[in-house]
């Protein structure tokens, strides 16, 4: 019988029970993929990461999976939570590295910017420059949240789905109410993101937000088994793209996202929009750790 350590982390918070949670698994080498399922959906997270040093590649590798068996590549809150992980725990995991630290999602490169706040690692990860990929009818989108046409009438944004790394469909709405008022229907939003080529629902308004956030989300993914996520970093950062090419914010000037506020899991997110790219940014605390059995 093997043993793996594991450990959950709050995400996008700097206090725990708050942010996303997310499990982490450290591995010596690559798992099965049936191996990979099955942690995933014991520990019944959002995302499970699994994380290791390549010494070939010198570089800390991380690859993760929903419990649904969907493999996440983007730079979100399951990456955010390993490389802070790592941080707390002390691993060396950049070593032999020259120049910036990056680390790697799967087969992609991120790069990082990594200080300290409040006693705790704070760590950027630098998304691609964020374009706009495709529309999605307002009419479908309402159907499929509940909500009224005149919900989305903000500021004259349409709903588009923009691309980081990620295509998710940005859908603005017109005050905190409607936001708060919006529902998951699970089959009309998958058949949805099947037919345009989005994966997840982004909802967020501008309009009464709370003091010093840019905007409050909220993030709705049926098709990889996500009813709600408190935080969502590879939808952040097609957002504070899509902003900052809206006009409606600047380049080089952080921001924050609040999310979560409705499952009762708040998040901070940080964004900001440079010219090559978009970095999103956050700490994390560790909650639990133990060990596993395969």
């Amino acid at each position: 019988m093997k043993q793996l350590d594991y450990y959950v982390l709050d995400v996008f918070a700097n206090q725990r029970y708050k942010g996303n949670q997310l499990s982490v698994v450290y591995i010596e080498e690559e798992l099965d993929l049936e191996q990979y399922h099955d942690i995933s959906k014991e520990f019944g997270y959002s995302e499970t990461s699994f994380v290791y040093y390549s010494e070939t590649e010198n570089v800390f590798k991380v690859r993760s999976f929903t419990p649904a068996k969907f493999e996440v590549a983007g730079a979100g809150h399951n990456l955010l939570g390993a490389v802070c992980l790592a941080l707390l725990k002390k691993w060396d995991i950049f070593k032999n590295q020259h120049g910036a630290p990056w680390v790697k999602i799967k087969d992609t490169k991120i790069p990082l910017k990594i200080t300290e706040e409040n006693g705790l690692p704070y760590v950027g990860m630098k998304q691609s420059p964020a374009s706009v990929v495709g529309t999605v009818p307002t009419a479908i989108i309402a159907e499929a949240t509940g909500l009224t046409m005149p919900d989305f009438e903000l500021n004259g944004w349409a709903i588009n789905i923009v691309q980081t790394e990620v295509a998710h469909l940005m859908v603005p709405v017109r005050n905190v109410k409607a936001l708060k008022n919006a529902i998951s229907k699970k089959a009309l939003l998958k058949h949805a993101s099947e037919q345009f080529g989005f994966e997840g629902c982004y909802l967020f308004t501008t309009n009464d937000v709370a003091d010093g956030f840019l905007a409050e989300s909220r993030f709705f993914n049926p098709g990889i088994g996500i009813d709600e996520d408190p935080a969502t970093g590879t939808a952040a950062g097609p957002l504070a793209g899509y902003l900052q090419q809206l006009g409606y914010i600047n380049k080089n000037q952080d921001y924050q996202i609040l999310q979560g506020a409705y499952v009762n899991q708040p998040s901070t997110i940080h964004v900001k929009v440079a010219d090559d790219g978009v970095w999103v940014s956050g700490s994390s605390v560790i909650v639990m750790e133990g060990e596993l059995y395969l």
